[in-house]
């Protein structure tokens, strides 16, 4: 057991100096006292936020991060950058995949994300048969996590088909291809094993297009006997041509198809729901579900706009995530998606509306709860019973140099590229010092290798 003491610290009832909070041996804040002093505890300056959840990782993308930004006389899009992430996973070992996947985790910790979902579904070997240990390719993941001290969601991905009505998957799938009885067997192998202070595992759903709608319920009710709060998540409506052939399957648009014939609730994460109507918008937001947005892969693919305002207005739940990790930064993403909603409504300070409120106050406490919802642990509040994830920054860097409280976190999301974060604590350890992650030379070592490697191949 610890006693961590910071001199200035967001807690639920707002800011609080002088901050004693007791850190159990399994990771877990056991008190939080205001209006203390130091004596005996482990001092840390700065300014100390909960860490932020990051709700969508796809971690071998990081690897690929820049790799397809060429043009063609065919035009690029979504569908295309598709096609060249399928020629890239076709190499990748266990190896690579641990290799990647700490590297990812490390950035992540490093700007101030303390926990992941990982949204897995490249579960097989190159031929598309399943590894000796079927669970190999996600123990990879259980060990990046373990070496770098980030939080997880894991969440073993269903993938049956290429698209609606379950056509034919396309040889370039092979890798991500299941069934609801190996989804559920990886589950219940992952679950029996995970250590549940810093594991969660969850159930992913890749789309409406991979996943036809009996296998859909089948999956869910079946995890759901196995664990009945288990975090469920699902890419929907993230392109329009996901929609128009939603439509022309079902004569439904595939968020509401999903509000239809699923049990969509706050144990739920739909990611992306770029191209939603008002009837879904309202939907989503009744249901409780929380929608995981990711400005900076949904800006590199192309996607489109989220309607958050629209959203918003009606108190709907969201988070953020990463995903293909062309951004790596909770700051990046959030900027992102304020700075989206200024371009489309030629108006400032959106997400904060008509509150005499900081923007990215208003930014890190939805992302904070939304993230913890989604991510089905208890993160993303300094408190007791919460797990010790906590983001010290740097009132000496530049971008923070006079400001505090709301100021300092307007600062860290909207001033410039360069991370304010200088410590981060993951269950109580001290992970990044003074803005270098504990792990980073090793883990990049190992990386370093993978990548120039792969690099010949991309």
């Amino acid at each position: 057991m610890i006693d961590l003491f910071f001199d200035s610290v967001l807690l639920p009832s707002g800011w609080t100096h002088d901050v004693r909070i007791g850190v159990d041996a399994g990771g877990w804040i056991t008190s939080v006292q205001p209006n203390t002093t130091p004596r005996g505890a482990q001092r840390t300056p700065g300014i100390a936020v909960p860490g932020v959840p990051n709700v969508h990782s796809h971690a071998f993308q990081r690897a690929m991060a820049g790799s397809a930004e060429i043009g063609s006389p065919a035009g690029d899009s979504f569908w295309s950058w598709r096609n060249r992430m399928y020629s890239f996973v076709r190499s990748l070992t266990p190896h690579d995949i641990e290799a990647i996947a700490a590297q990812l985790f490390v950035e992540l910790v490093r700007r101030g994300f303390t926990s992941v979902a990982e949204f897995h579904y490249l579960r097989n070997d190159k031929d598309g048969t399943p590894y000796e240990d079927p669970v190999e390719m996600a123990r990879r993941i259980l060990k990046a996590s373990e070496t770098t001290g980030i939080g997880l969601t894991i969440l073993p991905t269903l993938y049956q088909a290429s698209d609606f009505g379950g056509v034919k998957p396309e040889p370039e799938q092979r890798r991500f291809l299941n069934n609801v009885e190996s989804l559920i067997s990886d589950i219940a192998i992952l679950g029996a094993e995970a250590s549940g202070s810093t594991v969660r595992i969850g159930l992913g759903l890749h789309s409406l297009r991979a996943v036809p709608g009996d296998s859909l319920s089948t999956a869910i009710d079946a995890a759901r006997k196995m664990d009945p709060t288990i975090p469920i998540h699902i890419h929907v409506a993230e392109q329009l041509r996901e929609v128009d052939r939603s439509l022309s399957y079902s004569g439904t648009r595939p968020a509401a198809w999903l509000l239809d014939h699923a049990p969509v609730d706050k144990e739920w994460c739909l990611i992306h729901a770029t191209h939603i109507d008002a009837a879904e918008i309202a939907g989503i937001s009744a249901s409780g579900a929380t929608v995981g947005l990711c400005p900076t892969t949904e800006a590199n693919l192309g996607d489109g706009i989220f309607p958050f305002l629209e959203y918003q207005n009606r108190k709907g739940t969201w988070a953020i995530g990463t995903d293909s990790h062309v951004g790596r930064g909770p700051a990046s993403e959030l900027r992102l998606l304020e700075y989206g909603q200024r371009l489309k409504t030629r108006t400032r300070n959106v997400a904060a509306g008509a509150q005499q409120k900081s923007t990215g106050r208003t930014l890190l406490d939805a992302a904070w709860s939304g993230g913890a919802t989604a991510s089905g642990r208890r993160i993303g509040s300094i408190v007791k019973g919460a797990r010790a994830d906590i983001v010290i920054l740097d009132q000496n860097h530049p971008a923070l140099l006079g400001l505090s409280e709301d100021d300092a976190l307007d600062a860290w999301i909207f001033s410039g590229d360069e991370t304010p974060v200088s410590d981060v604590f993951t269950g109580g350890n001290h992970v990044v010092r003074q803005g270098r992650h504990v792990a980073a030379d090793n883990v990049y070592d190992s990386y370093a290798e993978v990548a120039r490697n792969l690099a010949k191949n991309i």
